[in-house]
């Protein structure tokens, strides 16, 4: 039976995959945290093995490194969303959001393909439709996917004469932690910005957390992004994106066709931005 490992397996779209991979037959190393986080998962499905991997630990992916020994497809799909201004931003903070959400997964993967050129397997990176359309205060979750897709990318022509593909999910809002505690995740980036910046960005965060409940309300589940990872590793010809909804496909239809200036207009009443201040 294939192996695969995904990051991030403790809960939401990492845990779904988990779940739905290991219904297909699967044999599922899921990457978590901590270990009673595994333990909860591994009770869960007998072709579910917990291994703990945090994947800004050197120590941690060196050690799966060297313990794999049969690997057939990687998902990285650990991560999380800083919100906030750009200006306002502690840069230490950036710095955490693109270790998570980027370095942690081109870590991962240089460290695992060797096993993957062995079995000409696959990789897929969980990005977000935020890794190709920016909003307003989110510019730190957006940097990180923007990153993360340029990486993907490139490394889906490099690794073609080994027969390994590369693919991208992309969902919008997702039924997960990130937009389950978007008002409380906001509110602490908001008290983290100096007093000058909470002031300049009061109409703004005002605005945006009228937006949240639309956001939660759109969410769609996690089971939709882990059936597009299935197709992403299963497809006998994977494309480089899945768009996971119709809405999403929609939006990017949309911003792609669309001047923009009118596109940034549409974000920035959206999110609630501010017209003049």
């Amino acid at each position: 039976m294939p192996t695969v490992l995904i990051t991030g397996a403790s809960r939401g779209i990492g845990r779904a995959t988990a779940l739905r991979l290991a219904d297909a037959g699967w044999d599922v190393l899921a990457g978590v945290r901590r270990e009673q986080d595994g333990e909860a998962l591994a009770s869960s499905h007998a072709r579910i093995t917990p291994v703990v991997l945090d994947i800004t630990n050197a120590d941690h992916i060196a050690r799966v490194a060297a313990e794999v020994t049969q690997l057939d497809a990687l998902v990285n799909n650990a991560g999380f969303a800083q919100l906030g201004p750009m200006e306002g931003i502690p840069l230490e903070v950036l710095r955490e959001q693109l270790e998570v959400n980027f370095f942690g997964h081109v870590a991962v993967t240089q460290a695992l393909l060797p096993r993957l050129r062995e079995s000409r397997g696959r990789v897929v990176f969980t990005s977000s439709l935020s890794g190709r359309i920016a909003t307003p205060l989110t510019g730190p979750y957006n940097a990180s996917k923007f990153a993360l897709e340029g990486a993907a990318d490139a490394l889906r022509m490099e690794l073609k004469p080994w027969g390994i593909r590369v693919a991208l999910v992309e969902p919008a809002q997702i039924a997960t932690d990130i937009w389950g505690n978007a008002d409380e995740d906001f509110d602490a980036a908001m008290a983290a910005m100096t007093p000058e910046a909470q002031e300049l960005y009061a109409g703004h965060a005002a605005g945006f957390r009228k937006s949240i409940p639309l956001s939660q309300k759109l969410a769609a589940p996690a089971e939709s992004v882990a059936k597009a990872i299935e197709k992403a590793l299963t497809s006998r010809h994977p494309r480089a994106r899945y768009v996971v909804g119709a809405f999403p496909k929609a939006q990017a239809a949309m911003t792609g066709a669309s001047p923009t200036p009118a596109v940034d207009a549409i974000l920035r009443k959206m999110t609630g931005v501010p017209r003049k201040l």
